[in-house]
């Protein structure tokens, strides 16, 4: 059976979990944390979320979700037209590329109690108040981000999107997305419905609990009895 490797808390890991509960793929989940260097046999940049199939590791989320659409193709999240299923990988890239990994540099000041330098987060914004609109005219949001089929792009928007709104909010004292008319906060609450990703929700909310029950615990801060 496949095994998923990684943890809840993380956004790409939750990109091909959401896939795989979407197409009903029996797998388990093995918690594994960055850097370990066990698993560098299977993830060679010791990064997460990878997969241990019967043939091997597999790591980088989106070569895992077009192994995971060839071996269970039912139901699609990819178009079967190529035109389609191009402008499919087009938005995830453009999601993932333009928006999350340049917002990602906003995230040691954003989530994790750092700082990111004035001149830092200017160069960041100049690039974000680029690329938005740019993703802007791609979206469709028609329901879903590509348009009437749910697709690998929702898998993906609906775990990175909220990040990059969040990250700009808290960093720049405004939603980026939002300030570029993109109403990531309507979409994802109309994707989030899905069985699959209130599982998805569900399970990084449980996870973040834990996180933070843990940090209290190595600072010595005990709960109310």
């Amino acid at each position: 059976m496949l095994v998923l490797c990684g943890f809840a808390l993380s956004n790409y890991y939750n990109k091909v979990k959401l896939a795989l509960l979407e197409k009903g793929v029996p797998f388990t989940e093995e918690r594994v944390g960055t850097g370990r260097p066990e698993i560098l046999g299977d993830s060679p940049l010791g990064k997460v979320p990878f997969i241990r199939t019967e043939h091997g590791g597999l790591c980088e989320s989106q070569a895992t979700l077009d192994y995971i659409e060839a071996r269970w193709p039912v139901p699609a999240l990819m178009p079967a037209d190529p035109w389609q299923a191009a402008k499919v990988r087009e938005l995830i890239t453009f999601i993932e590329l333009h928006l999350e990994l340049v917002a990602r540099e906003l995230y040691p000041q954003a989530f994790f109690g750092g700082s990111v330098s004035a001149s830092h987060q200017a160069r960041v914004r100049k690039l974000l108040d680029k690329h938005i609109p740019g993703f802007k005219r791609l979206a469709k949001f028609a329901p879903h981000v590509g348009g009437e089929q749910f697709t690998q792009a929702d898998c993906a928007a609906f775990v990175h999107l909220p990040l990059v709104g969040l990250a700009t909010k808290i960093v720049y004292g405004s939603d980026l997305l939002l300030e570029h008319g993109v109403d990531w906060k309507t979409y994802t609450r109309f994707i989030g419905q899905r069985p699959a990703a209130l599982q998805v929700s569900a399970d990084r909310k449980a996870d973040e609990e834990r996180a933070a029950q843990a940090a209290k615990a190595r600072a010595g801060i005990t709960p109310p009895a």
